[in-house]
């Protein structure tokens, strides 16, 4: 049976607040400047699924995960929280201990039946997580919204939303091995979570120090974009065969280019050629940074921990002629310097952009987005 037909059956138990198993600090938390811009104040899908683990043949992975839950929630207690909006639409955290949001399932299949290939979209994801927030209901809702669904295999699925103005993907790659940790026995963390939102928080005076062309607020001038109705969601699987095909067409001294630009830089040629744009016309792609690595002023151990937002999306900016009449080698070089352009203080630019344009949006128009999630490894992630 194709996945895209399959149809299952999912019981689930009345949802549940999850609250700290012990007393947290009640307090107010600023987000970051990063934090709280507005292209991040969504809620991020992610699925996990796990096979059958014989070993594991007398534990109920819901009663684990949930107790497991409650104590990872006592280090990482503003996850129990709810975002609130003060004076300029600053984002906070309210530290109420209220908890996040948990429903237990059972669905009557098993995971051969999705098929050979787990890809998004994950057909009836609805189902695995049920009455899921809207993608833009951040304020005062559960910033964690949790399904476990046992399936007749004897694996389970772990389905959940993540409110993107409290983490990327390499904090909440911690706060999900913290909670792994916790399910396998310890009885803290091995990593200690830290807050420290106030080293993005912007300076005073702030100081734009670089011309942060992903934030250019333009009018599309063609009737051929924002025309949402005609995008197809899709996934493709590179292969090693495919990448050396097309790592073949750039020249020689940018083969030793990361497999992420090289896709990139195919996807944005392909995208833009697709798009029938005038030659003149700016097209631009911006990649996700991870900026930890970038600090040197402040003390490397204090962002040991840290599960806020780090990241920056510098943008690549050219003409749809230029991009598409030159070899993809062109493209290839127009992302590597937009990447090599995160540093400290670009970071700090940012935060300081972020203060005097309050919480701007990034450019959509004629711009693609792209992100590479390998990195942060969540195949890792293991409730045993």
């Amino acid at each position: 049976m194709s996945s895209s037909t399959l149809t299952f059956t999912v019981r689930r138990c009345q949802s549940e607040l999850v609250s700290p198993i012990a007393p947290t600090p009640r307090e107010i938390k600023l987000l970051s400047n990063i934090d709280d811009q507005e292209g991040l104040r969504f809620n991020i899908p992610l699925i996990f699924i796990y096979r059958h683990e014989p070993s594991m043949i007398e534990k109920d992975p819901v009663k684990v995960l949930k107790h497991s839950l409650s104590q990872t929630l006592v280090y990482y207690y503003p996850f129990a929280g709810r975002i609130r909006e003060g004076d300029n639409r600053k984002l906070m955290v309210d530290c109420n201990g209220e908890g996040v949001m948990f429903i237990e399932a059972e669905a009557d299949v098993t995971l051969d039946q999705f098929g050979d290939t787990l890809q998004p979209p994950f057909p009836c994801f609805q189902q695995l997580l049920y009455d899921a927030p809207d993608i833009g209901q951040i304020i005062d809702c559960p910033l964690l919204h949790i399904q476990v669904t046992r399936i007749k295999c004897g694996g389970f699925i772990l389905a959940l939303t993540i409110n993107h103005t409290m983490c990327d993907a390499s904090g909440f790659k911690q706060f999900m091995n913290a909670w792994a940790e916790m399910a396998g026995g310890s009885h803290q963390p091995s990593i200690q979570p830290i807050w420290f939102r106030e080293f993005l928080m912007g300076r005073e005076p702030p100081h734009i120090s670089f011309n942060h062309r992903e934030y250019e607020q333009l009018l599309p001038n063609t009737t051929k974009e924002e025309d949402t109705t005609t995008i197809v969601h899709k996934s493709f699987f590179f292969t090693h065969s495919h990448i050396a095909t097309i790592r073949r067409l750039v020249p020689l001294n940018l083969r030793q280019c990361t497999d992420f630009d090289l896709i990139t830089a195919c996807f944005w040629y392909c995208h833009t050629k697709a798009m029938q744009l005038e030659p003149n016309e700016d097209v631009r792609i911006m990649c996700v940074v991870n900026a930890r690595s970038m600090f040197k002023k402040i003390n490397r151990s204090s962002l040991v921990g840290y599960y806020g937002n780090c990241f920056a999306f510098p943008a690549a900016v050219t003409t749809a002629g230029k991009l598409c009449g030159n070899s993809l080698g062109y493209a290839v070089e127009l992302i590597r310097k937009a990447k090599s352009k995160v540093t400290e203080e670009y970071m700090y630019s940012v935060a300081d952009l972020m203060s005097i344009k309050e919480h701007c949006l990034y450019t959509t128009v004629r711009s693609c987005f792209v992100s590479d999630l390998t990195r942060a490894k969540f195949v890792e992630v293991d409730f045993g």
